[in-house]
């Protein structure tokens, strides 16, 4: 057995080293208390990441069962057929069910957290009429990294611990005392030993049986949590996280149609908040097509994708929420110059470096929307955002899609709308100077955005750009297309970003432009899927799976259809008047979620699928749940519900939408 064992290890070790697991999660959990700081991932039949002590941290790889018949040894991913099930709506409760392919056992299991302690607690059913083995097969992963970790075994305890991270894996029924369990560094021979990525396993004495996965700052503390998670009992900790989450689903809004999908995508965004620095909601809990052993994935906050939670928030009348959320923006993520980082750790770190001027403008929307207008946070925060929108717009270092630089009509309608809104702040804080100065520059930027970003080829109406790289969209500037080698002419590439100006009220839905624009748009990027329409994020994207189906690696991608772009279709339909249609972009949204109810952030765009698991229309290896998706669900949901869109802000339409 000892050789079988160190096989898989070594194996396990080479997919280590091409990163996390599959960013398609169709599992999300954790207790809607404070003093429980573990999240859980399920993905492909088994436990994927599960982060602690901040949701910025990946813990665990990977937590999944072998199955040893006689010689043979089978892997839940591989040997079984999964089915994941909801066995409560109104709690993150998971269930796995992993039926062998050649029938001769089924592996249930149950999937809670621990609401009073750090523990993930899985409830463990083995069904066989064989004499077949099951074994815990651990990578624990510490730390965000699978390096570092060292591994021993306590009694019937996997122990792990890196730095001041420790976990500990305790089954209810013991680990059967012939088969020790194992823990072992796979790099022992290698002459930089502490570099080891720890595999644990061992076989569970029992068909039936409770695992506690614990962590703290050292090993005597973890292992101390998971005895005492197991002491309680699955079904005691089971009711109290229920009870939680059932709570909480009772105030949450009821609409028309697809509550179910309504209530999921709620508890995800409130599950996204870190419970140590409150109001950092990331983007997702996962690393999309893998990413390094210490990648940062989406984990991570961006103030786009925050504003656009706490405007869902704001529109379920959860404004306490959606305050907590500013106050994050404002107190932990904002710069001295009053600008925002590209992203950072929900501790207010910056990670990447970029400029993205829509990212400092729609705080002061949100601002706005909250009534935000205090003095202190006119003056330490509002303030100093608008005045760095003014020394620095309309131009941007990077589009809302992290890449160009130039002239963006998405980026300039947040920039118009974030400073008209910081007008109406300063008008209640007495600076009349503010007032003027902020919508001087937002009347002459809504004047000549279409300058700016709108081509006219000979004998043609105009139509919006994607980004133009100065304030001349005719001049034929090219555009090297991200993640490839293509060089386009700007004039050829085009996205649905113009549709901002809309939402945020500075157009007219029925403006000629927009009109226009959008027959293009339709033309040029729209893909009907078995659920309905949508889009990609632009002609010639290429940040998605490669061709042939294989993972995203920075050179060969082609840009599958964004999930989220159906869901800005729907508040442009609303904005005309047409809620059939917004309808039916609800559906079609509703249509993209997995099993799990988790909506992603792309979906597969043809019939075509060169590799086992991409369907048309529905997820890819893109981050699954994405935050920024779930919002524009429940945003879309209430717009509806209301028959306007809830977000838009009513003094930039009073100023320009209204009067064309």
């Amino acid at each position: 057995m000892t050789r079988i064992v160190f096989t898989i290890l070594l194996a396990c070790h080479a997919a280590l080293a091409q990163g996390w697991p599959t960013a398609a999660k169709d599992g999300f959990g954790t207790s809607t208390t404070l003093a429980s700081k573990v999240w859980f991932t399920l993905a492909n039949g088994v436990m994927t990441e599960v982060f602690y002590p901040m949701l910025d941290r990946p813990s665990m790889r990977t937590l999944r069962f072998q199955v040893a018949l006689g010689t043979k040894i089978e892997n839940e991913i591989d040997d079984t057929e999964h089915r994941l099930e909801l066995p409560n709506p109104a709690s993150l409760t998971f269930r796995q069910v992993n039926r062998a392919k050649s029938g001769a056992y089924t592996i249930t299991k149950t999937y809670i957290t621990d609401p009073q302690r750090n523990t993930v607690l899985i409830d463990v059913d083995f069904d066989t009429q064989t004499d077949a083995k099951l074994y815990v097969y651990f990578d624990p992963s510490l730390n965000n990294s699978g390096l570092h970790d060292r591994g021993w075994t306590e009694l019937s305890a996997l122990m792990a611990v890196d730095g001041e991270i420790a976990s500990a894996l305790v089954p209810s029924c013991g680990f059967i005392y012939e088969s020790v369990p194992r823990a072992v560094t796979i790099e022992d021979q290698n002459p930089n030993p502490t570099n080891g990525n720890v595999i644990q396993r061992g076989a569970l004495q029992k068909k039936q049986c409770t695992l506690a996965l614990a962590f703290g700052n050292t090993p005597t503390h973890a292992l101390r949590t998971a005895r005492a998670s197991l002491a309680r009992g699955f079904e005691a900790a089971r009711t109290e996280y229920e009870d939680g989450w059932r709570s909480y689903v009772s105030q949450l809004p009821r609409v028309a149609k697809h509550q179910q999908q309504f209530n999921m995508a709620a508890m995800v965004l409130k599950g996204l908040e870190d419970k140590t620095y409150r109001g950092a909601v990331i983007a997702s809990p996962s690393t999309p097509w893998g990413g390094g052993p210490d990648a940062t994935g989406y984990h991570a906050v961006w103030s786009r994708d925050l504003y656009h939670v706490a405007t869902a928030f704001d529109a379920m009348g959860d404004r306490s929420t959606a305050n907590r959320l500013l106050d994050y923006l404002f107190r932990v993520q904002q710069k001295p110059d009053g600008s925002f980082p590209q992203n950072s750790f929900v501790d207010g770190r910056s990670i990447g470096n970029g400029l993205q001027m829509d990212q400092v403008a729609l705080p002061l929307v949100l601002a706005y929307q909250l009534h935000r207008t205090d003095r202190a946070s006119w003056i330490r925060h509002i303030k100093p955002a608008a005045d760095f929108i003014v020394r620095n717009g309309p131009r941007t270092d990077q589009d809302r899609w992290e890449e160009r630089s130039g002239y963006s009509p998405a980026t300039i309608a947040a920039q118009i709308a974030g400073l008209v809104c910081a007008a109406e702040i300063a008008r209640v804080n007495g600076d009349a100077a503010s007032v003027r100065k902020y919508l001087d520059i937002a009347d002459n930027w809504a004047q000549n955005v279409e300058k700016w970003t709108v081509t006219k080829p000979d004998g043609d109406s105009g139509y919006y750009l994607r980004i133009t790289a100065n304030d001349n969209p005719n001049d034929g500037a090219t555009m090297e297309i991200n993640s490839s080698s293509l060089v386009v002419d700007e004039r050829k590439i085009l996205d649905a970003g113009f549709l901002e100006l809309v939402r945020l009220g500075i157009k007219p839905p029925r403006n000629p432009l927009i009109a226009e624009s959008l027959k293009l748009i339709d033309q040029l990027i729209k893909v009907k899927t078995p659920v309905g329409d949508a889009w990609y994020r632009y002609n010639h994207d290429a940040y998605g799976e490669t061709p042939d189906g294989g993972k995203y690696d920075g050179r060969n991608g082609v840009g599958r259809l964004w999930t989220l772009l159906t869901g800005e279709r729907g508040e442009y339909e609303l904005a005309l008047g047409d809620i059939a249609s917004a309808r039916k972009r609800l559906d079609t949204l509703a249509g993209f979620a997995n099993d799990g109810l988790m909506i992603p952030e792309q979906v597969w765009d043809r019939e075509e699928s060169p590799v086992p698991g991409l369907r048309f229309g529905a997820g890819t290896g893109s981050a699954t749940p994405l935050a920024w998706s779930m919002a524009q669900f429940i945003r879309l949901a209430m717009s509806i519900e209301q028959g306007r869109n809830v977000e838009t802000p009513r003094v930039v339409w009073e100023r320009y939408g209204q009067h064309g």
